[in-house]
């Protein structure tokens, strides 16, 4: 698949000789594939392809990555320390799946000599291991449902809302020959559980989720204006990097001040944008990460744009109806705003990663209009400063979010709360009760209420009063 997208992409420049711009690469970027380990997955790649690059290098996760490398590159062509780069990824996990469920494994080619570790980018909280605070489903869901409640929205509300946010992805998503799920659906078929669609974390159905299991590749071509021309590529096919930005929040979740926005995503989006010296207003096409709605949602309101504006928020149809190809779906991004671009000459568009738990954000602005180029340097930043996550907090707390957590027979497991506790911490709690204490906090809005906190064997046990 890397091979094949690499020649697709050298193709696609309009070189005189496609070949040429493989043979002739300096950098190739792979994005971490959780499909399959290579023992060196870019000496593989440039043998099958030509290439003999110095600069080889093979990502770690992350939503953000793909955009992250883009714009390193960017940074290397402009420093002129580099002049023609390639960035691919691709996932088969959907294969994988396939096989595993025959009681078969792949047998693909290059395995290293010894497992290596995944590479998880982040240290857990021991309260979120003791929590079992894992999934993106489910620490996505607990910024939503902090969301809503900041908004004063009614819990059939914001669902609603959120239906309204999504269904025209899956409408772009049905109209692209490159979705994994090109199903136009409408926002109450996405919102509401059924048993083909149950929940998953409230107010996630399953229609509503990030899917990895895909088979799917990417691939860019980077260079500077100098290689392309030399390269005989013609103008009209070449998009630029006018703006670039970077931040992040706290690692994590609990920690995050303000759970219901990312004070990050507006740091980044705010620098991109004034670094292509341009406002959100100015922007004709977007694709802001959608593994779940509250990364959408909370970039709408980084760049002070409502949930209602007309302009659509993906070029895809999103992770959750394009596909979610692990950390690689910003590759698919970029290569679709480039298609969209090219279509409209001259008119901006902007790509968003996010990385983790709503931590690392990137932001990039593009054109086929090479602007004035001043492009200023992204800076990492920590745009606030974590609270303090307290381990076994005993008495009275208040619920800052929470989510409810369903089995695959849709039927509610268990509710997974972040509270605030005296003195300005933040801990996690599970809610005691049965199923129908758990119906209620669907029903009725929990945050804001109070709960008493009693601590056991690693577990803050919550009661409502």
């Amino acid at each position: 698949m890397w091979e094949q997208l690499a020649r697709d992409a050298a193709a696609d420049t309009g070189a005189a000789d496609a070949s040429s711009v493989l043979s002739a690469l300096e950098s190739i970027d792979v994005v971490y594939s959780q499909s399959w380990q290579y023992d060196d997955a870019v000496a593989r790649l440039a043998e099958r392809i030509g290439a003999s690059p110095a600069r080889r290098r093979y990502s770690g996760i992350g939503g953000s990555v793909p955009l992250v490398l883009a714009t390193e590159v960017a940074q290397e062509i402009r420093a002129a320390r580099l002049d023609l780069a390639l960035i691919t990824g691709a996932e088969a996990l959907a294969t994988v799946r396939r096989l595993k469920k025959a009681g078969e494994k792949p047998q693909w080619s290059f395995r290293p000599a010894e497992k290596r570790p995944f590479p998880m980018d982040m240290d857990l909280d021991p309260s979120e291991i003791s929590h079992a605070v894992f999934e993106a489903y489910l620490t996505f869901a607990l910024f939503d449902n902090a969301r809503r409640a900041h908004l004063g929205r009614g819990l059939d509300e914001h669902r609603a809302r959120l239906g309204r946010v999504l269904a025209p992805m899956t409408e772009i998503a049905a109209a692209s020959p490159h979705a994994w799920f090109p199903v136009a659906r409408s926002a109450n078929e996405l919102v509401t559980a059924t048993p083909d669609n149950r929940m998953v974390a409230y107010p996630y159905t399953k229609l509503m989720t990030s899917i990895m299991d895909v088979d799917m590749a990417a691939a860019l071509v980077l260079a500077s204006a100098a290689k392309a021309d030399a390269l005989g590529i013609p103008e009209e096919r070449r998009v630029y990097l006018r703006g670039a930005a970077y931040a992040e929040d706290p690692v994590h979740v609990a920690g995050h001040p303000e759970l219901w926005r990312s004070p990050a995503m507006a740091a980044a989006a705010g620098s991109a944008l004034a670094g292509a010296g341009i406002g959100a207003d100015d922007v004709a096409h977007f694709d802001l990460y959608s593994c779940f709605a509250s990364s959408v949602c909370f970039a709408l309101h980084a760049l002070g744009i409502s949930e209602d504006d007309a302009r659509a928020v993906t070029q895809t149809g999103g992770l959750p109806y394009h596909g979610g190809p692990g950390s690689n779906y910003m590759t698919h991004a970029l290569a679709a705003m480039v298609e969209t671009l090219r279509n409209d000459p001259g008119s901006l568009g902007i790509t968003s990663g996010v990385g983790m738990h709503m931590q690392k954000h990137a932001y990039g602005v593009w054109s086929t209009d090479p602007g004035a180029g001043v492009l200023t340097d992204p800076v990492p930043s920590l745009a606030a400063a974590p609270l303090a996550i307290v381990e076994s907090p005993e008495g009275e707390a208040t619920v800052a979010t929470y989510t409810v957590l369903h089995g695959r027979d849709g039927g509610p497991e268990r509710a997974v709360l972040i509270c605030d506790v005296p003195g300005g911490g933040r801990c996690y709690a599970l809610l005691d009760g049965g199923p129908a204490v758990l119906a209620e906090t669907e029903a009725d809005e929990l945050i804001g209420r109070t709960v008493t906190l009693t601590p056991a064997d690693g577990i803050n046990h919550a009661a409502l009063g």
